[in-house]
């Protein structure tokens, strides 16, 4: 239920601060580049379950475009 309560601080539900969180880790190891949309998923699963289609969903809320972030 916490997942999809917006925070007051910022208004990012857990699960847009974990897509967030793991985007912005894997770009440090990848030094800044772009991040494979499908290594994105595979990472983002360690913390929640949801489906590829659902990822897409909160990238295009968060605004994130393209087939490598």
């Amino acid at each position: 239920m916490m997942e999809v309560i917006p925070d007051v601080r910022d208004g990012l539900t857990r699960t847009e601060r974990i897509v967030l969180y793991v985007v912005h880790e894997t770009q440090r190891e990848l030094n800044g580049r772009n991040v494979p949309t499908a290594m994105l998923y595979g990472r983002v699963l360690e913390y929640v379950d949801m489906s590829e289609a659902e990822l897409h969903v909160y990238l295009d809320r968060l605004g994130v475009r393209g087939d490598a972030l």
